[in-house]
């Protein structure tokens, strides 16, 4: 795969700013007594190494900035997975490793540095463009790269902020009902899409009450009844425990399919 370039995460960034300065807009016009339709909630439930949580992050996710779909979406996302605490209740067991724990962390102190999405999404979007790329350990450029202050993440993870974060995240995530089987695990309105994960854009679309669907929905929309005629593939997620070896295999699987 080709490097990821700052130029691709430059275009991001202003897309995604646009989107927000759009949606401030919309905010002062509601206060002016228009009310805009609720938003379709949209959670994301994953860990930083699981090849397909970053395939999905990278390849899907961000069609919401491209289509201007993110005006209808309130995004959530949650990095622990299917990470585990050892008896004492505070020390993280990560599936992919120690690395993974790391980058959990890095990734839930930047959501909180940097709480609109329009700021953070772009950060977390470059860490795991770097770990589809398998070059994860070179996760600090993306500070460069976005031309971002690192000392707000440094000092989450050095005074054990980062810590308590996920553990937040480990609640939230054991919380879920029904309990989560594997990553990703995406939610609309409260409502598992379960290995149907990838088609996430149609069941916005559906789940939207607002008087007018942004026009990608036609689009979503009949792909959706398209694929529904297809033989189901490999289901492409991390599942509970599941071997290493497992998930690397996984991995190449990802990357010839992308």
């Amino acid at each position: 795969m080709a490097s990821i370039s700052t130029s691709k995460l430059l275009l991001l960034i202003c897309y995604v700013s646009l989107i927000f300065s759009v949606s401030s807009s919309s905010s002062s016009s509601d206060l002016h007594g228009t009310s805009s339709p609720s938003k379709v909630s949209l959670g994301l439930y994953y860990e930083s190494l699981c090849p397909y949580c970053s395939s999905f992050i990278v390849n899907h996710l961000t069609k919401l900035f491209e289509d201007d779909l993110i005006s209808i979406v309130d995004l959530h996302l949650s990095p622990w997975g299917n990470t585990k605490l050892r008896s004492d209740n505070v020390t993280a067991v990560c599936q992919h490793g120690a690395f993974e724990c790391l980058l959990d962390t890095v990734e839930a102190c930047a959501i909180d540095a940097w709480p609109k999405l329009g700021d953070h999404f772009p950060f977390i979007h470059c860490v795991e463009s770097l770990v589809t790329e398998h070059k994860y350990d070179k996760w600090e450029t993306c500070y460069q790269k976005l031309n971002l202050n690192s000392k707000p993440v440094s000092d989450c993870l050095s005074s054990g902020h980062g810590d308590k974060l996920e553990l937040h995240y480990a609640a939230e995530t054991s919380a879920l009902q029904p309990p989560h089987q594997y990553v990703p695990w995406v939610v609309v309105d409260g409502q598992p899409l379960y290995e149907d994960y990838e088609n996430f854009i149609s069941y916005i679309c559906k789940a939207y009450k607002g008087h007018k669907k942004p026009d990608a929905c036609a689009k979503y929309l009949s792909s959706h009844f398209i694929r529904n005629f297809k033989v189901n593939r490999f289901p492409l997620v991390c599942r509970k425990g599941a071997n290493r070896m497992w998930d690397l295999l996984g991995g190449i699987k990802t990357s010839l399919l992308s």
